[in-house]
């Protein structure tokens, strides 16, 4: 599946949504999320909010796609960046909580796909005209997750309560600090961009890949205490996945009007 324009992006994750729906799969999480932050990018283009509408449409499919062949090739069964591997393995870890599901897949998404996304639509002279809109892209996607996240206390109780009940818990979401990979990914994009052999690119992005698989661990394996915390808050969140990409599908819908 490869998206050409950002209304093909929308579609595509329609598609995906609905055939995890169908299948009862926890993929469909992010790719819920997706869909609403790629709506949100699509309805402030020609708004005055981004430097260069066409250049952030570029990146918009460009970074889309980077998800969108990762997810057919994995589920063709053909080899996929080690980043993405490890977020879609976790979709038959039936002891994650949704936060956690989504967590994975931006942590592979952003850390990984936007620097290498970034560095295809620019070159060493011009990446630094794209700072600015690299930087809006992501707080499209902060401010909604973080929206999503108080919402999702809100149909599922269990978490807000369990997460102020316990300060330890905070760890795990400094482990995944918006501004930190956002940072992360424009530091890597300018790596990247200024490497000239193809090479030489391919062995940054191996390296990064690494060290963004090795990051997927702390969003999913935590000391004891952690690990009963996120038990309690899992049991709470209660329903098939389809209930839940549902339940995404509403807040989301509310957050994006």
């Amino acid at each position: 599946m490869v998206a050409n324009t950002i209304d093909e992006v929308i579609d595509i994750l329609g598609d995906i949504i609905e055939s995890s729906r169908n299948d009862e799969s926890t993929l469909g999480y992010f790719a819920c999320l997706y869909q609403k932050v790629t709506i949100s990018v699509k309805d402030k283009l020609h708004t005055n909010y981004f430097d260069d509408d066409a250049r952030m449409e570029q990146l918009d499919v460009l970074f889309a796609n980077r998800y969108l062949l990762a997810y057919t090739d994995y589920k063709q069964g053909k080899p996929i960046t080690k980043s993405w591997d490890m977020a879609f393995q976790a979709s038959s870890n039936n002891s994650l909580i949704v936060l956690q599901h989504l967590l994975l897949g931006m942590n592979a998404h952003i850390n990984l796909d936007l620097g290498i996304a970034a560095a295809e639509i620019s070159d060493a002279s011009s990446i630094n005209t794209l700072h600015s809109d690299f930087n809006k892209i992501n707080g499209v996607l902060a401010s909604l997750v973080e929206e999503v996240q108080e919402d999702l206390s809100k149909i599922w109780p269990t978490l807000v309560k369990i997460l102020k009940f316990a300060n330890k818990v905070d760890d795990f979401f400094i482990n995944f600090s918006m501004s930190i990979a956002r940072d992360g990914a424009w530091k890597f994009a300018n790596e990247l961009v200024a490497q000239k052999e193809l090479k030489s690119r391919e062995h940054y992005m191996a390296l990064r890949d690494d060290k963004i698989a090795a990051l997927s661990k702390s969003i999913t394996v935590h000391k004891i205490v952690v690990r009963l915390i996120f038990f309690i808050v899992r049991i709470g969140e209660r329903g098939k996945p389809s209930d839940k990409i549902k339940a995404l599908e509403r807040v989301v819908k509310n957050r994006t009007k």
